[in-house]
């Protein structure tokens, strides 16, 4: 009999390293980690079985399927918006031929257990696409049906893979002869900038905010790539985590739509920097505006409206941006660097 498993997509990615240690509390639960590059050690000893690879592999996931029945998966592979928009073409087929082959096996393995597999999806605020800062001022939370005309690749992509796992959720063969009951539970979270204290941003475009605190603990002097005025929401990395795992867990009849706005605090990024000197008064912090990637960000939500989330399944964050400072980011960063301010 192959094992149940849940497997865990870009398992070495910020959102991978905390997602997986929370999951592996769960008594029972095997986990299957999937990443390119190898985990690190204490990372790997908590999972069933680690894959190095990627995610267009069709061997790799023949492999796992072969050896597993996976009930849950958490898609968290993707090439972020900064470095997509220098490989386009690469990021298309990452972000979008990688999650079919994911919504296809899940379907696939569907079959098999008679329920439909549990497909969790972390999309991004990159969807949407505010015409100018006038609107984006005018807008102010903006919910999941507004604004979705998404500037950059990444962004097209994930909105793109939303619609996708909708389809097979809810509309997979709809014309075939015979009625194809295989089905997706389908659900996906739209995230503000993530600020993690425990990992290195990779690519993102709304990094430098986390780039910004991780260069002060380090004493590293740091340019700023937008503007001191530029807001855009946030949440730090435990809230991301626990937002995943809460949708993950609610009974699919309390859903009401499959893709969820959520977020905690949002600040400007002066505000950002303001609130790094005061925890590290030696901070180096310049604003250098790099007016590509500030176009960009000049596109996405002053602020999201994740209602919908908070009414269905009881999405509330844990931290506000003062404890989101005081109790998290300066103490982690503080440890991992060695550093007292």
């Amino acid at each position: 009999m192959r094992k149940p498993v849940t497997l865990v997509t870009g398992a070495n990615g910020e959102v991978g390293h905390g997602l997986i240690q929370l999951l592996a509390r769960d008594a029972g639960r095997d986990i299957l980690a999937m990443d390119l590059e190898p985990l690190e050690p204490e990372l790997a000893a908590v999972c069933r079985q680690t894959f190095v690879g990627s995610i267009l592999d069709r061997h790799l996931t023949e492999r796992i399927v072969s050896e597993y029945e996976v009930r849950e998966i958490y898609h968290l592979a993707a090439l972020l918006s900064t470095r997509a928009e220098f490989t386009p073409e690469t990021a298309h087929e990452v972000n979008v031929e990688g999650t079919l082959g994911l919504l296809e096996l899940a379907l696939e393995q569907s079959s098999w257990s008679g329920e439909p597999v549990k497909f969790l999806f972390p999309s991004s605020i990159a969807v949407f696409g505010l015409p100018d800062l006038a609107t984006k001022e005018r807008a102010g939370k903006v919910k999941e049906y507004e604004w979705t005309a998404p500037t950059t690749m990444y962004g097209c992509n994930k909105l793109y893979c939303e619609q996708l796992g909708r389809y097979f959720a809810q509309h997979y063969r709809q014309l075939a002869a015979e009625v194809d009951s295989r089905r997706v539970d389908f659900r996906g979270l739209r995230f503000p900038g993530i600020i993690s204290a425990v990992t290195v941003p990779r690519g993102g475009t709304s990094d430098y905010a986390p780039e910004m605190i991780h260069a002060a603990a380090q004493g590293t002097p740091y340019a700023c790539f937008v503007r001191e005025d530029t807001i855009i929401p946030f949440m730090v990395m435990p809230d991301a985590i626990k937002a995943l795992k809460l949708l993950a867990s609610v009974d699919a009849g309390k859903l009401r739509r499959r893709i969820y706005n959520v977020t905690s605090f949002s600040l400007t990024a002066a505000e950002i920097r303001d609130r790094v000197v005061q925890a590290f008064p030696r901070a180096d912090i310049a604003f250098e505006p790099d007016l590509k990637r500030q176009a960009i960000v000049d596109t996405w939500p002053l602020d999201l409206d994740d209602g919908p989330a908070r009414r269905d399944w009881g999405w509330s964050p844990d931290y506000d941006v003062d404890r989101a400072f005081r109790e998290y980011l300066v103490p982690e960063i503080r440890k991992r660097y060695h550093t007292e301010g």
